[in-house]
């Protein structure tokens, strides 16, 4: 059995650094040796620092409930066992540029859930299906940054996980134009009812920067690599509407598209079902069978009968029909904190291992 590579978690005691712990358990390639968080919890135990907060609804793995959560802020007392780290930690986002990148200048590989990154132009944003071509700029970063393994990758927003994937499969008909509202649940936020109860039979229609998130996120997405950097696609046009509702875990998107290659009906179906990136060719270990499943049924997807399709990792999209004022409209589902945050990241880095851009510091 091939060794495992060594993996730190930056922020370990959040929610969503609580799903890198939890979907970390028994990975086949990735072993957590070390937790991190702020200087609040460091030098307690995981299991003390994480206390009656723990918001997974499977229990904390036995073998790190006793290891000694360090301080993120100790960078190199956190890199000195572990190949590479996850980050998700929170802080502002030019406190998490700077640590970030002072992980990566470690010569440790970083890859990120923060939205710190999104943005720098050698810095890949991926949707392993959608653009594993973009990791390409990371020879460029290191370049910049003056390291020979260290870098940083990072994955997108969590609410343009529901209907990005569509567009892509759509690409040879041309989404020119695209209004989108989705429904977002409140682990999108950290939070759970317990936290929240405010929120309790309530709906919200702002979420602060998700808006601006899911326009302009998906046509970097979509863009290509030019000269060492991501250059972001035209199109297509994206607006949106974010609404927080009282759902746990789950945001559903409701999507109107006007394309420049009208396609019927039964083409988009075909597309969305025989959708695959390399994750599914080189089969690694959280990638789902089939990316995207179209379900029938007018009253799917369902967060509670939809969200944890193959693991959490799958796309559900439904009720795909033509519209009197755009050419189609639909329906689409992810679950936010698996596909949308830990579990998409854990995915990218199974893909940079593929490719050979994480590897032991024993090998390198």
């Amino acid at each position: 059995m091939e060794k495992r590579l060594k993996v730190g978690i930056l922020g370990a005691t959040g929610m969503v650094g609580q799903r890198f712990v939890a979907l970390l358990e028994n990975h086949p390639w990735f072993e957590v040796v070390t937790l991190a968080a702020s200087a609040r919890s460091a030098g307690k135990r995981y299991e003390d620092a994480v206390g009656e907060n723990w918001k997974m609804d499977t229990p904390m793995p036995a073998a790190l409930k006793d290891v000694i959560v360090k301080n993120v802020a100790d960078v190199n007392d956190v890199v000195k066992d572990v190949d590479f780290v996850f980050s998700a930690v929170n802080m502002s986002k030019d406190e998490i540029k700077a640590i970030e990148e002072e992980y990566a200048k470690t010569e440790t590989p970083v890859v990120s859930n923060n939205s710190a990154h999104r943005w720098t132009p050698d810095v890949p944003m991926m949707v392993p299906e959608i653009n594993p071509e973009h990791a390409a700029v990371i020879d460029d970063q290191k370049k910049r940054l003056g390291t020979k393994y260290g870098f940083i990758a990072v994955k997108p927003n969590c609410s343009i996980q529901s209907y990005a994937p569509a567009l892509a499969a759509w690409k040879e008909f041309e989404p020119a134009e695209v209004v989108v509202s989705t429904y977002q649940a409140i682990s999108g936020a950290g939070k759970t009812f317990k936290d929240w109860p405010e929120m309790v039979g309530n709906v919200i229609p702002y979420i602060g920067g998700e808006e601006e998130k899911s326009e302009m996120e998906p046509l970097r997405v979509f863009g290509h690599v030019e000269n060492g950097e991501i250059v972001k696609a035209s199109l297509p046009v994206i607006t949106s509407q974010c609404i927080r509702v009282p759902v746990l875990n789950g945001h559903t998107a409701s999507v109107f598209v006007r394309f420049n290659k009208k396609p019927t009906k039964e083409q988009l179906i075909e597309k969305l079902r025989s959708f695959e990136g390399e994750p599914q060719k080189l089969s690694l270990p959280s990638a789902p069978r089939q990316f995207i499943q179209y379900l029938e049924e007018d009253n799917r997807p369902q967060v509670t009968e939809d969200v944890d399709y193959e693991r959490g990792m799958g796309i559900s999209i439904g009720r795909l029909r033509e519209d009197k004022v755009y050419d189609f409209k639909f329906v689409g589902l992810s679950h936010n904190t698996v596909r949308g945050a830990a579990g998409g990241a854990v995915l990218c880095a199974e893909l940079l291992k593929a490719k050979g851009y994480i590897a032991p510091k024993s090998e390198r």
